[in-house]
């Protein structure tokens, strides 16, 4: 099996494994929304896990496609697979992913503080319904491996390409101010993905608007940078220890 296949399948079962990861922690959020179902809940949660496997089968197709033709990608999974040593790239991201990772899920909350001083009617610290940490353990890894899918690796580089096309360097990639400019926009895409769940549970207003957005996007930003500049795994890797900080250690200080 050639290498790309390799890395498709190894991102798509990945992919399934967030996406089954991350079901205790919906379940418990959407509780009461599950207690009228008009088909049974094994039925809705396997539509769901196929419909979650065509999408980000896409996703990923795409996104590998495209990420070569502006010098993006995953360089220890691909290092991987063609047989070259990369313990030692992997050993110099991880320092600079999980910081900037807990940096940002640090950043998360006290701009969230910041909204509920101005009067932003929900907060990280006091919503209604708070998962235990284990759920947020888990729900982790979908935000590491399944959102970084998603928005770096197909809508990220997606915007990279559409730019590439319009403008590029001599050496072919997008210039440096496209690049910054696909990385905020998949950023504020990210935020703006999260205003459903957040209409669910307050009214939208400018300012709660805002807040979503702004929220979301400080991560997209932060993961956006490190998978242009260190590789799609730096990107998980950060994405992932930001959960931690507010899916795990958030709950777990909100209990003391």
């Amino acid at each position: 099996m050639r290498a790309d296949r390799k890395l498709f399948l190894i991102l798509l079962i990945a992919c399934i494994f967030g996406t089954i990861a991350v079901l205790p922690y919906t379940l418990t959020l959407q509780g009461e929304l599950l207690q009228n179902l008009p088909v049974p809940l094994y039925v809705l949660l396997a539509a769901q896990l196929i419909q979650s496997i065509v999408l980000f089968g896409i996703a990923i197709f795409v996104g590998l496609h495209l990420a070569k033709k502006v010098g993006l990608g995953l360089p220890i999974l691909e290092g991987w697979l063609e047989g070259r040593e990369v313990k030692s790239y992997l050993r110099s991201i991880l320092g600079i992913s999980i910081g900037l990772g807990i940096l940002g899920g640090i950043l998360i909350i006290g701009l969230d503080i910041l909204f509920s001083f101005a009067g932003v009617p929900i907060s990280l610290t006091q919503a209604s319904i708070t998962p235990p940490a284990w759920q947020g353990l888990l729900a982790s890894f979908y935000g590491g491996i399944n959102e970084e899918v998603l928005l770096r690796l197909f809508v990220m580089t997606l915007i990279a390409w559409i730019i590439f096309k319009i403008k590029s360097i001599e050496e072919g990639k997008p210039t440096n101010a496209g690049m910054w400019l696909a990385i905020i926009i998949a950023a504020v895409i990210f935020g703006i993905g999260h205003l459903p769940a957040v209409m669910a549970i307050t009214t939208l207003t400018p300012l709660v608007i805002a807040r979503t957005i702004v929220l979301n996007a400080v991560g997209g930003i932060i993961f956006g940078w490190l998978y242009w500049k260190k590789g799609l795994e730096a990107s998980m890797i950060s994405h992932f220890s930001a959960d931690l900080v507010l899916h795990v250690m958030l709950p777990l200080i909100a209990v003391i």
